[in-house]
């Protein structure tokens, strides 16, 4: 992406594209319920897009989106952050990371929604769309975990404006996105990017990561598609081992919180979440797993009346209150 791409690019999606969002920009797919505020990451070409040109593809799959919309973000050429505030705030805040294989964002499922439900409790909440790396950047494997560190650091650099507390920062992914949180929980502090500005020298570890029907491995019983977008044609044994999440747990690695399906059959539950938590163990790391019984792949917050998995948000929460990261 060259510096005319990007500034027509920041022009849908940081800037004129809050006006945009907040107005309600059908033709661009937004909605005028979407969140108003929205940061972007990078002051210019983030880093690996020089010669990108994206523009954002959205598409809705709801059956009708003015009741409950259900969309796909793709071309992600400016990522950014939207910003929904908690209505009580508490100082507690937390990085959303929709899911959606690598190859695009489910933001209202996996985005927005989550993000009020956890504004309800106090918690400032930031969803990330952050770049998908299939899609033409250079160093593509380390693009989604520069944009997750990036995220982290300019948050904690404008706290005072957000009124939140930077030691509370978490993060929380979902599927593919529950990939870019476990990284970003085990490789905080990898060199993915070259600083721009003074909010590179702020700490990028997470005060918590919360995994939800994660993709972990990268090896036997993976998610083909997020493997096959994030690694590209090196699928040397050296790539898979270096981006599976349970061979990268250290002390290091913040208190983690998970919650999968026994019966998911798109990110199976035991090379995955059972691996990170086993590994979370060995390490001595605070951490807490739910196995449902059944529940499939991104349940979310849909479909949840006499659910199972209902209970999996109020079990977060009296996680988070227990290790003080949310108040009770």
């Amino acid at each position: 992406m060259d510096r005319r791409g990007f500034l027509a690019a920041s022009a849908v999606l940081a800037g004129l594209g809050v006006k945009s969002m907040a107005q309600g920009n059908t033709d661009q797919g937004w909605l005028p319920s979407d969140p108003g505020e929205t940061v972007g990451l990078w002051p210019n070409v983030p880093p690996g897009g020089d010669g990108v040109r994206l523009d954002i593809k959205i598409e809705d799959y709801s059956r009708d989106s003015k009741i409950v919309p259900d969309r796909m973000a793709a071309q992600i050429g400016v990522p950014v952050l939207q910003v929904l505030r908690a209505e009580k705030p508490t100082g507690a805040a937390m990085v959303v990371m929709p899911g959606g294989g690598y190859a695009s964002l489910w933001f209202d499922k996996e985005g927005y929604e989550i993000s009020r439900r956890f504004n309800r409790a106090g918690i400032t909440c930031f969803v990330l769309f952050y770049r998908l790396p299939g899609e033409g950047w250079a160093a593509r494997a380390d693009i989604p975990l520069a944009d997750a560190q990036r995220a982290i650091r300019l948050i904690r650099a404008n706290a005072a404006r957000f009124a939140i507390d930077p030691a509370r920062l978490g993060v929380m992914g979902f599927s593919a996105g529950g990939h870019l949180a476990a990284s970003l929980a085990t490789r905080f502090d990898a060199k993915v990017y070259a600083p721009v500005d003074a909010a590179d020298r702020l700490d990028a570890r997470p005060a918590y990561a919360a995994l939800l029907y994660p993709v972990i491995t990268m090896g036997a019983g993976t998610h083909q598609g997020s493997r096959e977008l994030l690694l590209g044609p090196d699928l040397s044994p050296e790539s898979v081992t270096a981006y599976s999440c349970e061979n990268l747990v250290t002390a290091k690695t913040p208190p983690t919180f998970i919650a999968h399906a026994a019966d998911d059959g798109t990110v199976p539950f035991a090379p995955n979440a059972l691996a990170m938590y086993r590994a979370l163990l060995q390490a001595k790391v605070p951490s807490e797993l739910h196995a449902f019984e059944r529940g499939g792949h991104g349940f979310a917050l849909r479909d949840m009346h006499g659910q199972p998995w209902t209970a999996w948000p109020e079990q977060f929460l009296a996680w988070a209150q227990d290790h003080k990261f949310a108040a009770a």
